[in-house]
């Protein structure tokens, strides 16, 4: 479903991505690791257009990515993406967050739109909440909220960028367990991660970056508990015995 294709990507003389070449299939959940600075927040961005890359090519369904598009904008309502500081409009509600793009972007019936909504909040456990404002909610409530807020668009995939790093961790099951239940339901899922447990109970496979190059790629189960590249090898040692 999304195709990369010897995508490289420069801010200046930086090069950020030096040829990324994958594939993730329509239901797969694909997770992106690696250390700081490898690249894998930046390849999201310019799968939804948030960044435009110089070289390479990546295509949704077929139809390529190209930020300089008129049709970027409609190729991009297709991807949904959930960040890492949740980036809800914090004086609007929990479900007027939800609510905002399938009305002001998709332009459907509001009446329509709420119902979906309010149907969300409740698919990720925050039917009370819909009349709180982000800065009453814990961030694992925001990000739940964010998370329905993506469902909202009735997305074809959904990109999460570091989904849980900004949480406390007594919050980060409960984000994870709404990710696993839209895995379940084979949505199709790229996921820049450092829980690496969720890594290898969820995704059909990861994808190891660093340096702006992917080093390793494989099923989840077996890159994460045989990883042949050395450096892959360091790198999973390093994330589950810090020091």
């Amino acid at each position: 479903m999304i195709t990369f294709d010897d995508v490289h990507k420069s801010f200046g003389a930086h090069e950020v991505l030096k040829g990324i070449n994958a594939e993730i299939a329509k239901g797969q959940v694909v997770c992106l690791i690696g250390p700081s600075g490898s690249g894998k927040s930046t390849l999201l961005r310019c799968v939804n257009g948030l960044e435009t890359y110089q070289r390479g090519r990546i295509s949704i369904d077929g139809t390529v990515v190209d930020a300089a598009s008129p049709q970027v904008h409609a190729i991009c309502t297709r991807v949904s993406m959930v960040f890492q500081r949740f980036n809800l409009f914090p004086h609007r509600t929990a479900l007027e967050n939800v609510m905002e793009g399938p009305l002001y972007v998709l332009k459907e019936n509001r009446n329509q739109v709420r119902d979906r909504a309010m149907a969300l909040l409740n698919r990720v456990g925050l039917a009370d909440k819909t009349n709180a404002y982000p800065a009453s909610l814990s961030g694992g409530q925001q990000q739940r909220v964010a998370i329905a807020r993506a469902l909202a668009m009735r997305p074809q995939a959904i990109l999460f960028d570091e989904p849980t790093s900004a949480l406390d961790p007594e919050t980060v099951g409960e984000v994870l367990q709404v990710m696993r239940a839209l895995a379940d339901e084979n949505m199709t899922m790229l996921v820049v991660t450092h829980e690496i447990q969720f890594a290898r109970e969820v995704s059909d496979s990861v994808l190891f970056l660093d340096g702006g190059r992917i080093v390793e790629q494989g099923p989840a189960k077996e890159l994460l508990r045989h990883p042949k590249h050395e450096r892959t090898r360091d790198f999973l040692h390093r994330v589950m015995h810090p020091v």
